[in-house]
């Protein structure tokens, strides 16, 4: 009996035509991975909580959102819990003020230390705009990112913030504050903010839903020095600090909510 022998010029024709698919089939599985590991790696647009007791905080503002009757709001880090209000250490630096020049537009504060952009974004997606649709939302976020994101990475995570505010409360003007200088004296990180500030200034739109405001050059002498009377760490402000940033804002804000 004669063994049936196979061409090999066959078998190598056979496995050059299935071989462009399987190599397109890896690469394409590839690029996926790829792209999810990107996605990963820019923690600064993916949500997340933190630990048990910021969870409760949080859900302290989720409960002062369902009960209504905020017009303003501000949204930021430890910077921005510094200004007090009801929830708040009583003892805050910015508590007076907020007390005198802010609860009478019925503003609220959800300002919680040591937040980065993930975490607000988080605590939007989570409840913190159910029941209100704030006539203005002063947002300042991004400095604890910093020492870890880039600068598009962190202006990709502002951008978000922005976008999920105007999902939920599409009527809601944002005051989008550039992020303060840090530090003692020009530094990377102040070159970095510098550059997310440059990128987010451009969420802009002529007030209609977005007005960005700068105003980190007023807490810097001439000489690039941040007065330790204004910012005792370089980083958080005293009472004096912010009357600085209300003194700037309190008209804009007014503006945006219509009643100037």
């Amino acid at each position: 009996m004669r063994r049936r022998i196979t061409s090999p010029v066959l078998i190598i024709g056979t496995l050059s035509l299935g071989l462009p698919f399987l190599l397109a089939g890896e690469s394409r599985a590839q690029e996926k991975k790829a792209e999810q590991a990107k996605k990963a790696e820019i923690a600064a647009t993916t949500p997340v909580p933190r630990a048990p007791d910021w969870v409760k905080r949080h859900e302290g503002f989720v409960d002062m959102a369902r009960k209504g009757n905020i017009d303003l709001l501000f949204l930021g880090d430890s910077i921005t819990d510094a200004w007090g209000g009801p929830g708040h250490n009583p003892k805050s630096p910015g508590n007076e003020l907020f007390t005198k020049e802010f609860e009478p537009l019925h503003a609220a504060n959800f300002g919680i230390g040591g937040d980065r952009t993930q975490h607000v974004l988080w605590r939007i997606e989570n409840g913190e705009l159910e029941g209100i649709h704030p006539k203005v939302v002063m947002l300042m976020i991004g400095t604890n990112n910093t020492p870890v994101d880039s600068a598009a990475d962190i202006a990709a995570g502002v951008t978000a913030i922005v976008k999920e505010i105007h999902k939920r409360s599409p009527q809601t003007k944002i005051l989008l504050l550039g992020i303060f200088p840090r530090g003692p004296k020009p530094n990377k990180l102040r070159d970095k903010i510098k550059d997310v500030n440059t990128i987010i200034a451009k969420l802009d739109d002529g007030g209609k839903t977005v007005k960005y405001l700068d105003i980190g050059d007023k807490f810097v002498q001439p000489d690039g020095t941040i007065s330790s009377q204004i910012m005792p760490d370089a980083l958080h402000l005293s009472a004096q600090g912010y009357k600085i940033w209300a003194d700037a804002v309190k008209d804009p804000i007014l503006e945006l909510m219509g009643k100037k």
